[in-house]
């Protein structure tokens, strides 16, 4: 009997969602950052076995609305909770179980999914910690199951495909057993140098930068790359360049690494800084840079 089925992964900010993602797939299909907002759009992973296959959904964090940016993830978040067999929300197991954290879960009581609770960054905390922790969320009982995890170390994963398989219902594959995301190149690449850009930038611009992907010219053995950073002002746009050009030359030199790795060809990459001011309540901005809520 295979299994086939939608899994979504929920909660707040920085809690590991798309480091969960990669773990699973097993390899790098959604950026990670220690920034908030890395995560911008539904990011797709597929997981196939011989038993089973899973096509899971990395979500933007939730967050409050203060941009037309802000709603298009809040959006994206809402859209993938939608129509699937498993909601996963996780949380940070380092820290406290709050009263926020339990107003997240009880969101997603009574509904025709299944719930389960991902206990993430156990690798950071003593069992003496998390007990009391987890003892909070053992009470609520419309929660099908709790698998504590370290997505980073990727401890307890196996536990947890195994919790998420037996919620999976019949079905045929949706998906080719070598496929891992259906994003193209163009989308992946973008989203390499936005990690690149957010590990390398000062805590305030990341918030305000975006990729467009200008050319996309595959040969028969290079790829050539001209990418946009979008940023909100003149300010932004001198720190992201650098000194002689230099924070630009690190950000270009560490996305054309990953980049090769992903289409397995050399990468001749052009990065151009552009200021679009306040694009993120631009509505015309944000749809030209793939940020277009029709399209959820």
């Amino acid at each position: 009997m295979f299994k086939c089925g939608f899994v979504t992964i929920v909660g707040n900010p920085n809690v590991g969602k798309s480091t969960l993602l990669n773990a699973v797939i097993g390899q790098k299909i959604s950026i990670v950052s220690p920034k908030a907002q890395t995560t911008r759009n539904i990011v797709k992973g597929i997981l196939t076995t011989d038993n089973y296959q899973m096509i899971f959904l990395d979500t933007p964090g939730i967050q409050k609305i203060k941009t037309s940016l802000d709603e298009f993830m809040i959006k994206s978040a809402t859209t993938a909770v939608i129509d699937v067999d498993v909601i996963v929300v996780l949380l940070d197991g380092s820290k406290k179980i709050t009263e926020e954290d339990l107003k997240i879960v009880e969101s997603y009581k009574g509904r025709t999914h299944n719930l389960v609770l991902a206990v993430n960054k156990i690798d950071a905390t003593t069992f003496e910690r998390l007990y009391p922790e987890l003892n909070k969320l053992n009470l609520l009982n419309y929660v099908k199951d709790i698998v504590c995890i370290s997505a980073l170390k990727k401890e307890n994963i196996d536990e947890l495909l195994k919790v998420l398989e037996k919620l999976l219902p019949e079905g045929e594959k949706m998906y080719p057993d070598d496929m891992v995301t259906e994003h193209s190149e163009r989308f992946l690449v973008g989203e390499i140098l936005r990690e690149k850009a957010l590990l390398m930038l000062d805590q305030e611009i990341p918030h305000g930068i975006a990729i467009e992907i200008e050319k996309f010219t595959e040969e028969e053995k290079i790829i050539k790359i001209d990418a946009l950073i979008i940023c909100e002002r003149d300010s932004h746009k001198g720190i992201i360049i650098g000194k002689d050009g230099e924070m630009l030359k690190k950000i270009a030199i560490s996305a054309r690494r990953d980049i090769e790795k992903l289409v397995d060809k050399q990468v001749f990459l052009k990065i151009f800084v552009k200021v679009r001011s306040d694009w993120r309540n631009n509505t015309e901005e944000l749809n030209e840079i793939g940020y277009n809520k029709k399209d959820l």
